[in-house]
């Protein structure tokens, strides 16, 4: 079974011609743009997380408004760079925002994407031990965070208040948030590690490698391995897979003085100093797109 959805980066600037001048625009909007999407039948309304930009940021006050403005849609991440959270505040914040929503939250996390920012994560007071990389300690972070919204005792009681030695559990807890967590993978080998860890993936229009195929096939690899992964693990539920795509559907006249030449080829380049493939860009017809997107292999 197919859904689709759309990812907002919630871009705001007061310059002349924009329609989204201020943060408080760009989050407002994003609300509205969720509904509308619920009412056309949209099955899924995703926002991304970048910090120290104009950008949508703080994830989860937003998804609870739009949880508590929609009915049915799903609400989600793609994603949260897990260097910049707490994992058990935001154990707290997701449960709470799954709850309002009534179960809806399908939360994207990951290492995040190269950022405009020299160290922000140690900006926000989170300094990674000595000779941990950043992937090693979003993927520390998740682990944790996992526990946590799967009940795992993460604080101590203090038996002196309690009268008792034990375990404490955040709160609230959301029963089957955890199945709906899924993991942003660039590469084959994390997305095999996602598996293992019983994460949902999530895979986007940037793989950070490259082996001389088109990205469509190397991304269809990349799910391949991570189904396969999936099945050794033996996990008693079937995985969901997203894959993300630029489409830019061209049905009036202002659509084609700012998009009509913006499709393109696969392109290849260095992302932090490792080769990398970006997928192309679907611009034109809507009947063209479709066509296109069907024969996408990973699609």
């Amino acid at each position: 079974m197919k859904k689709i959805g759309f990812l907002s980066f919630g871009h705001w600037r007061d310059v002349p011609g924009s329609q989204t001048r201020s943060a408080a625009d760009s989050l407002l909007q994003t609300v509205e743009l969720a509904q509308a999407a619920e009412d056309i039948g949209v099955d899924g309304a995703f926002v991304r997380v970048h910090h120290f930009e104009r950008q949508l940021a703080s994830p989860f006050p937003l998804l609870a408004a739009i949880g508590a403005r929609t009915r049915r849609i799903e609400i989600g991440t793609a994603v949260i760079d897990m260097r910049y959270e707490n994992p058990l505040y935001m154990a707290e914040e997701a449960a709470a925002a799954d709850l309002i929503s009534g179960g809806r939250l399908q939360l994207g996390v990951s290492r995040g994407s190269p950022e405009i920012a020299l160290r922000g994560a140690e900006a926000f007071g989170y300094v990674a031990p000595e000779g941990e990389t950043a992937a090693d300690n979003a993927r520390r972070k998740t682990e944790i965070f996992l526990a946590a919204i799967n009940g795992a005792a993460v604080a101590p009681t203090d038996p002196e208040r309690t009268g008792i030695s034990g375990g404490l559990a955040i709160q609230p807890q959301s029963p089957g948030l955890a199945d709906r967590i899924w993991w942003g993978s660039g590469t084959r080998a994390t997305a095999q590690w996602a598996a293992t860890k019983g994460m949902n993936l999530q895979s986007s229009t940037l793989l950070t490698e490259d082996t001389g195929v088109p990205f469509d096939q190397l991304q269809a690899e990349q799910i391949r391995l991570y189904r396969q992964a999936w099945a050794e693990q033996g996990w008693d539920r079937d995985p969901r897979v997203s894959v993300s795509r630029s489409v830019l559907p061209i049905t009036e006249d202002i659509d084609r003085l700012y998009f009509g030449d913006r499709g393109e080829d696969d392109q290849i380049g260095l992302l932090e100093g490792v080769r990398s493939r970006f997928g192309r860009t679907y611009a034109g017809e809507p009947d063209k797109i479709a066509d296109e997107l069907a024969a996408d292999e990973a699609v």
